[in-house]
């Protein structure tokens, strides 16, 4: 894929396709972070749980470079995640 097509890919998904199957994405991201912070016993926010899953989508980008996905959602990840940045407290 290309970079353009990576990106258009990505930003189909959190907006349509993403958002139509689990609603918005800072409250799918908060609910998220709510389990993740009863589990680990900590505080994580939903800016967090972003950068995390965009961290996992590049681990396993690193394992499978031609499984398109991963960079797809790597970087739709990075998107929701910048754009938390600014609502989310830290």
């Amino acid at each position: 894929m290309t970079r353009d097509e990576i990106l258009d890919t990505a930003k189909t998904l959190i907006n349509n396709d993403r958002a139509v199957t689990y609603g918005d994405a800072y409250e799918m991201h908060k609910v998220i972070a709510e389990t993740w912070s009863a589990i680990l016993g900590f505080s994580v926010s939903p800016m967090r749980v972003a950068l995390m899953m965009a961290a996992l989508k590049l681990a396993r980008a690193s394992q499978n470079p031609d499984h398109a996905d991963n960079w797809v959602d790597a970087a739709g990840y990075i998107a929701l995640a910048g754009e938390m940045a600014g609502e989310t407290p830290e």
